[in-house]
């Protein structure tokens, strides 16, 4: 079974890509949802999250939910918007925000794969999204949202890739966030043989981004193994994925803003933290650039914290990371935050959002302090899975993100 193979995307009809075009569909609540469809009757929200289409007190997880994603996609392959191709292609995808760009290819990643570890995890999954996406797919008979993955950057590959996109692309708009997506369709059966023989070459793939949608493709690929054709293999034996070069995806910082100090004075706080940083004020924001560095705002003042060297572990590839050493230096053994995925102390501050939405939490009087976290890097995220293990939630925060609707995967 080949780790990546060629597919007929459902793809919006020539000229529609703008109309069909939308974020993630997990990047937002129902109420933007529901503004962002106004106006767009064609929005790929409308299958993504189509409880837009139903009152506003509707459970998302209902069962009309997903019968409404269905409605509304069978709507749209009625009409021509969304059209299948008629051969089996890959499809290159490249996302440019501002100076930053990203050239990848659409393709239908193995399930095998998958589950032997040959595409690489580094999350946990909650069961409750990991139902929701199969409900999803079974509801659709189809995977609307891709996984994102990783493979090192291979010179064959990468220069393949950078060549069609050369070519004058088949899709090229521009989103409401600025980003541009560019899409270009490979036919040509020799470049797809190249592309599937380099990449069986490979030893791993890595997920970067979409842990519950790879899980849920697993577990409809084992519920549905009498499907196969006459080559042993069947379309839900394969999940959408878009796979990037390392060396080309970005990774934003992931902060956190703590409600409060666990009863410690000002004082007290940072005499505790004194213990195991070392601490300068600072008269502007601090964005870490270096192993073991912080930013930490106070109300009215920014910090650069810098742990001790002889606190950072030398060899588990998990407690190395920037966030594992917050964790372990100052959320637990201070602030009291032992388990960062159920206690609603702490939040999460993606770094699109800037130094400036930290510093506005705590002001607000909402949280008592933020803390400014270097980015986690992609080789730092491959040791972790090539270890086996699974890093501390909201340890990455990718950008640009994938659109919705552009590809989908028909089973």
């Amino acid at each position: 079974m080949p780790l990546i193979k060629p597919f007929p995307g459902l793809c919006p009809a020539p000229g529609r890509a703008a109309d069909v075009a939308a974020p993630p569909y997990d990047v937002m609540n129902a109420e933007e949802a529901r503004r962002m469809v106004q106006g767009r009757p064609w929005s790929f929200l409308h299958i993504s999250r189509p409880e837009v289409d139903l009152p506003a007190e509707t459970d998302p997880y209902a069962p009309e939910v997903y019968a409404k994603a269905a409605e509304n996609m069978a709507r749209m392959r009625r009409e021509g918007v969304l059209l299948q191709d008629s051969a089996d292609c890959f499809y290159v995808y490249r996302l440019t925000m501002g100076s930053h760009t990203q050239t990848g290819v659409v393709a239908a990643a193995s399930v095998a794969a998958y589950d032997q570890n040959r595409i690489k995890k580094h999350e946990y999954t909650r069961p409750n999204k990991e139902d929701d996406r199969v409900r999803q797919i079974e509801a659709l008979a189809a995977q609307t949202g891709p996984v994102f993955l990783v493979y090192r950057s291979h010179p064959e590959v990468d220069s393949l890739l950078a060549r069609i996109a050369d070519t004058p692309p088949e899709v090229d708009i521009t989103a409401a966030d600025g980003v541009r997506h560019q899409l270009w369709v490979l036919r040509d059966r020799g470049q797809i043989e190249q592309l599937m023989q380099n990449f069986d070459a490979m030893p791993a793939l890595y997920v970067a981004d979409g842990h519950h949608r790879s899980a849920a493709a697993s577990r409809v690929a084992a519920a549905g193994g009498a499907d196969a054709g006459s080559a042993g293999e069947a379309p839900r034996d394969y999940f959408l994925s878009v796979i990037f070069p390392h060396d080309q995806v970005q990774i934003l910082d992931y902060n956190r803003v703590v409600r409060d100090l666990r009863g410690l004075t000002r004082e007290e706080f940072l005499v505790s933290i004194g213990s195991r940083f070392s601490i300068a004020l600072s008269a502007t924001p601090v964005r870490p650039a270096m192993h073991g560095e912080f930013g930490m705002y106070l109300p009215g003042q920014w910090y650069r914290l810098q742990v001790a060297a002889a606190r950072i572990p030398r060899e588990d590839p998990v407690q190395l990371l920037d966030v594992s050493i917050l964790a372990n230096e100052l959320l637990q053994p201070i602030l009291g935050i032992t388990d960062q995925r159920t206690d609603d102390r702490i939040d999460f501050v993606g770094g699109i959002r800037g130094l400036d939405g930290l510093q506005a939490r705590v002001d607000s009087g909402e949280m008592a302090v933020a803390f400014a976290i270097r980015p986690t890097d992609m080789e730092a995220l491959m040791a972790v899975a090539d270890a086996g293990e699974v890093m501390p939630p909201k340890s990455t925060w990718f950008e640009p993100k994938l659109a919705d609707g552009l590809v989908s995967h028909l089973l």
